[in-house]
This record gives structure tokens, sequence and C-alpha cells, in this order.
């Protein structure tokens, strides 16, 4: 089943509970818009490649589009349409006054020079500038892109259509260049905050939980550095390249988790800037991603790819709680597993939606001139995560039925409210 296919499959099952007009849901089968481009770049070599470029517009009932940029060589429409729905939902969800959105760009940004990848991305500014603007669209950051490829963008938009919020067109920018204090580490501390919330709702003591994190990048080290912070002990982490687990926590049982204090996330961010990768890290046993989610551990939190629970694995997790990190780690036939098997999945449209609220933040502050503090971008994010966190919590119960799904309601309802409210 293909991304989209299974976004579409997420919407049909909430819409059966949902009780909104039939209409609306047809209408969110489809993207509003479609942008297809070719960008011709000058190559170091003097000679001329071009790039295919896309931008899904998929819904503007709640507010401008809003969502990231890849760079990628996998880069394809239906990936980019499924990802633009799920920032509909995901901007619905923590009830932000935005859209959603996505943009990719085929292409392995690691075989450019800064050269070509800067000509690159002033050529996709170019391509969609007639698309694109601070209170129509207002593209981010997402896998390969960077806040230095923001500001590229943001200065050729700028050049075509000057205006005095022009930089508002992009968030994701340095803080030097309009960017929002917190922005590097909203996505985990978002989701730190929901964990919290969910551990609290289940009953699962903060202190000693055994956390397994799938994914060590810049969200997923940060996740570990959080909760190692509040006394959570990390049992196991991974990257592209493999993982590590502690020794011990195979064997931890209630009795033994506090004989060892788990891994340290600073030590192994150190070890990983030295040598690429988590695999080798000292006193730990190498494991590979897949064994990674089957750790015996409270949580897991799958923080890097889409599609990594499945029908094949979801009955050996044996985490209580499943923090989605990551986009679309978990297929619908693993959900129907999982929520059999009494695991509660946290899903991604909630979990990783500090990242866009953060956004949604600079994008405010860029309109209104004003810079906030990294303790006020936090103090405003926390009571959005966690209190939309307990209004889904509380649905869920009450429809019987899993949070995503009622993630998905609670999205439904604001979009059908909005929707009506513009007829």
């Amino acid at each position: 089943m293909s991304a989209f296919q299974n976004a579409m499959q997420q919407l049909d099952t909430a819409a059966g509970i949902a009780g909104i007009d039939p209409a609306i849901v047809d209408a969110l089968h489809v993207p509003e818009h479609i942008r297809e481009c070719d960008i011709p770049v000058a190559m170091d070599d003097r000679t001329q490649k071009v790039f295919k470029g896309y931008r899904v517009q998929y819904n503007s009932w709640r507010g401008p589009y809003k969502g990231g940029i890849r760079y990628h060589a996998n880069v394809d429409l239906d990936e980019v349409k499924a990802l633009a729905f799920w920032m509909t939902i995901k901007t619905a969800v923590v009830d932000i006054p935005m859209g959603g959105g996505k943009g990719g760009v085929i292409v392995n940004p690691k075989e450019l020079s800064p050269g070509e990848l800067e000509r690159l991305t002033r050529g996709y500014a170019q391509a969609i500038k007639d698309f694109v603007g601070p209170t129509v669209d207002v593209p981010a950051p997402d896998v390969n892109t960077t806040p230095q490829i923001m500001t590229w963008f943001a200065d050729e938009y700028c050049k075509l259509a000057p205006s005095p919020t022009c930089r508002a067109v992009v968030t994701g920018k340095p803080v030097s260049d309009g960017g929002s204090e917190g922005r590097d580490t909203a996505t985990a501390q978002g989701g730190f905050y929901v964990l919290q919330a969910a551990l609290e709702k289940i009953g699962l003591p903060i202190d000693n939980a055994r956390v397994a994190i799938q994914g060590f990048g810049n969200a997923g080290s940060v996740m570990a550095t959080l909760c190692h912070a509040a006394g959570m002990q990390i049992v196991a982490v991974s990257d592209s390249q493999g993982g590590v687990r502690h020794p011990e926590s195979a064997a931890a049982d209630e009795g033994s988790r506090t004989h060892y204090s788990g891994l340290d996330p600073s030590a192994i961010l150190n070890f990983k800037k030295q040598y690429g990768t988590v695999v080798g890290f000292p006193e730990t046993e190498t494991v590979t991603n897949e064994q990674l989610l089957e750790t015996d551990c409270d949580v897991l939190i799958p923080a890097a790819l889409e599609n990594v629970i499945t029908k094949d694995n979801a009955a050996r997790i044996k985490a209580k709680v499943a923090l989605e990190l990551a986009n679309g780690p978990t297929t619908p036939e693993a959900d129907a597993i999982l929520q059999e098997r009494g695991i509660t999945v946290v899903p991604d449209v909630l979990a990783n939606a500090g990242g866009v609220t953060v956004s949604y933040f600079e994008w405010d502050q860029n309109i209104k001139g004003e810079h906030w503090s990294e303790e006020q971008v936090f103090s405003k994010l926390k009571p959005i995560m966690t209190n939309n966190f307990f209004a889904i919590w509380k649905l869920a119960q009450e429809r019987g039925t899993n949070l995503r799904t009622a993630a998905f309601v609670v999205a439904l309802q604001r979009l059908a409210s909005a929707k009506i409210g513009r007829s």
C-alpha cells in the first residue's frame, strides 16, 4: 500500500465516526493544487541538469498551506501528497491557523556542491514563486533541507516579491535571519510534553521508565537527552547503520531496573560525531534497526523512517507506549494489532507536531516583527501539546477507539468547522 493510500485509509477510518458531512470527507481525498516544475541548474562542470520539483497544496480551509520541502532521490508525487495531507491533519490537531502542504525535489543533495545546492534552491523558489507567500503557502525544512536552504529560498523570493514581511514566506530560518528560538529542538520538546501526558494517563511512572529510540538524528537524540534528564533509562538507540542496546536491558525486570542507569545520550552523541554512527559505542551490544523495535522496553520511539512497524513485527513489539516522532512509522495493519494488544500508540500527527507549531510561532513573529525567547516559545508550546493530547485522549475513551483515530476525528471536526465557516 502506498503512503497516500495509507493516509486515505486513516482518513476514512476516522470519517466513519467523526459525524461530519460526507462531502467534506470527499473533498479531503483530493489536494487543492498540485504544482510540478522542472528546475534547470548550471552545474560546476558547466553542464546543465534539470531536476523535477513538486509542491502539493493540500488544504487551506484553516489558513495558509504549511509544510516542509525535502530534497531526496526517492521523492515522488504519491509521497508528497501523503505528507501534505498529514500536514493538513497535523495543523488541525494542534489547532494552529494553518493548512497543509508539502514540497520536494528529486535529487541527492550530497552529490551537489554548495554552489549547485544554492542554485537549485533559488531555481525552485523561482519556479513556485507565484504559488507561495506569507499569507498563501509557507514552506519549511524537511529531509535534507536546512536553515541555510531556507535563507536562500527567502532571499530569492524577496527579490521577486519584495514586501516588509516577505521573509515570512518560509520558516526554519537561522535565528539571525528571523528564525525562532527553540526551533531546532521543537519536535522533540513537543513530543516529550506529549509523552509526559501519555505516561500520566496510563499510570506509568516516568522515573526509570525504559526507552528505546529508533533514529538518533536531531529529533531522536534530543528526545533521548530530554528523557534521560527526566530520570528515564535509555536502553537502546539506532541510526541508519544499526543500533546499540544496553547489555543489561534485556534481562531487566521490575525489581532490577534501578540497578543500571541505561545509556548516556550525550556520550553517544559525542561518539557519533567522532565515528559517524552509534554502532560500536563501548559496552553495548549491537542490534539491527529491526531488533531495536522489538527491544523489551516501556516506551518505544520510532524517530526515523516510515512504515517500520508493520503487520509482520507488530506482534513482537514489547513496549507499553509507542510515541511516533517519525512521520508514518506504523502501518494501518500494525495499528490494529497494537490496539488489540493494548499498546498505546501516540500518533505522529500529534507526537511530532511541536515542529510545525514552533514553525507557526516563527511565522507569527515574522509577521508581527517580534522575537521571542526560547522560554517564551516553550511556555507557549507546552499547553498546546498537552491540552490537545488530553482532548484526544478523552475522545478516544468516549468513542472506544485508538489515539490516532481520535486525533483524526478531532482534526476533521476542526476542518469541517472551518469549511462551514467559510461557506
